[in-house]
């Protein structure tokens, strides 16, 4: 029996690669989007791969949306055996800039858009007493970077999300986690940043902007170069996100290059998989070996 995958956020960089990439080795894949109008490119590009897949409508900042798609899916497959929650977006703003909606919006759509879409699934994977919640993280989970407190805080917050899901629910109910944390993708999802950045009327001419500049010629700088180190491929980050979905002992967080491997190097020598600091919580805390 295929394994069933519901993937958020399917329409264009990660997702709609990671969709076309689990399909190709015949999952039965629910490439979700909050927009059904951009289907067509991904249904075009699975036809050209000789793969099925199946989309379906979610907005992940909507929770009657998150549990229509979840209700139909389970009843049509009966299950749900991995969920991937990619939906998300870049910003890159200074705390003084970002309006009260900016704010709302960044923290909605990278870290409570994950909350939402794991309580979705988690009664039925525990019910059926397996499953793997792969949330796309960032090497901006583990870094705090300038100008991306907000993007970065997000993020924090679905590596500890992750991180406490782990100390209980794999031994007890079979469902598994893992943080995905690449560096910068050469995607949709970096141009949205930096539209976000600018704003309706440009950069902000106050005290940040000699800061911002610099900041912003050293990504163009490095994306004229082509550089491939720190701006990976969609495609390739995909690959990852599938042998960690295929793994039978899946790491509780891993970074998709060699370039996000060492720009984390202080904060994951130690236990580059989480699996290390995961044991001794739950030592610690419930008292159970792992």
């Amino acid at each position: 029996m295929n394994k069933v995958v519901l993937i958020t956020g399917t329409s264009s960089g990660l997702g709609f690669e990671a969709a076309l990439q689990f399909a190709e080795q015949n999952y039965t894949v629910y490439a979700s989007m909050r927009n059904l109008n951009k289907k067509d490119r991904l249904l075009e590009e699975s036809a050209k791969r000789n793969t099925q897949l199946k989309i379906i409508e979610l907005d992940v900042c909507q929770v009657a949306s998150i549990n229509q798609a979840v209700q139909t899916i389970q009843q049509q497959e009966g299950r749900i055996d991995i969920l991937i929650n990619n939906a998300g977006a870049g910003f890159a703003k200074t705390t003084e800039q970002a309006s009260e909606e900016e704010i709302q919006w960044v923290t909605e759509v990278n870290y409570l858009s994950v909350v939402r879409c794991t309580k979705a699934v988690l009664p039925w994977m525990r019910k059926q007493k397996s499953g793997h919640i792969i949330n796309i993280s960032s090497v901006g989970g583990l870094v705090g970077q300038p100008f991306n407190e907000l993007y970065c805080a997000a993020k924090f917050a679905v590596e500890g999300y992750t991180e406490a899901l782990a100390t209980y629910l794999p031994q007890n109910f079979g469902i598994h986690f893992t943080a995905i944390e690449p560096g910068g993708i050469a995607t949709e999802f970096s141009q949205s940043a930096t539209k976000k950045t600018m704003g309706t009327n440009g950069i902000p001419q106050d005290d940040y902007l000699p800061i911002l500049q610099k900041y912003i010629a050293g990504i163009q700088e490095r994306a004229a170069q082509g550089d491939t180190q720190s701006f990976q491929q969609a495609h390739e980050v995909a690959q990852v996100i599938l042998g960690i979905a295929q793994s039978s002992a899946p790491p509780i967080r891993v970074r998709t290059s060699k370039w996000a491997e060492e720009f984390c190097q202080y904060k994951t020598n130690l236990d580059p998989k989480g699996k290390l600091q995961n044991s001794s919580v739950v030592q610690a805390l419930l008292n159970e070996q792992v």
